[in-house]
């Protein structure tokens, strides 16, 4: 095999990987867009009361 061929399959493995990677963050993005939606106008409210009393204490 030759050096040009070794450094094409690199390359392409590489690329492949970036492609995974690039997915998986797409995904994770997403399902924590969906948590977000989820979470209902109260809950964000509370957990927003609370965040604003460990800032004054």
């Amino acid at each position: 095999m030759g050096m040009k061929d070794q450094f094409q399959e690199k390359s392409e493995r590489l690329q492949e990987q970036a492609r995974q990677r690039a997915e998986q963050a797409k995904e994770q993005v997403q399902s924590r867009r969906r948590r977000d939606d989820d979470e209902t106008d109260t809950e964000r409210q509370v957990r927003e009361d609370r965040l604003g009393q460990d800032y004054d204490a």
